[in-house]
């Protein structure tokens, strides 16, 4: 159990989102993946979050852990060719993971969206939030167009705002 990380979960105010994503960038997060995904047969969901709870951070749930809970609490797994891809934010940790439904995990290996991650908390580190963001979804929509390409009929299946946990 990790005190440290505890204390700064529980005392981190809601409104370091509001900080690092102002409604402008959201908005412009939302138009950047509308337009990706008329480029390839996946669907991308951006979620951020300020800090965890507490029963979550005496079990010792990792990033990634939690990732792969609003992976599925968002229903991203629940494409039509299983085409989800998850970019979540955790700001207190400062960690980011992408979480990629089966289907192109299939296709593209881990170390290709830790890299992505690892370039955006770079980013994000240099307070340049907004573009650390568009960034990373430039380079997901290149990996998905290449091995994804939109199909006749491409559906919108997951919204496209970006989730604030």
């Amino acid at each position: 159990m990790n005190i440290k990380r505890i204390l700064k979960h529980l005392f981190a105010p809601q409104w370091i989102i509001a900080r690092a994503f102002p409604r402008r960038t959201l908005a412009v997060i939302e138009d950047a993946v509308r337009a990706s995904e008329g480029t390839h047969g996946g669907e991308l969901r951006f979620a951020v979050e300020a800090g965890l709870d507490l029963l979550p951070l005496l079990r010792g749930l990792s990033a990634r852990q939690r990732a792969d809970a609003v992976f599925s609490s968002l229903r991203v797994w629940d494409t039509a060719h299983n085409s989800g891809v998850l970019i979540y934010v955790q700001l207190v940790d400062r960690r980011i993971e992408i979480v990629a439904d089966r289907g192109i995990n299939a296709r593209v290996e881990q170390q290709q969206w830790d890299a992505i991650c690892r370039r955006m908390e770079a980013a994000f580190r240099e307070r340049r939030f907004e573009h650390g963001a568009l960034k990373a979804i430039e380079e997901i929509t290149a990996l998905l167009a290449r091995h994804f390409p939109p199909r006749e009929v491409n559906p919108n299946e997951l919204p496209n705002r970006p989730v604030v946990l």
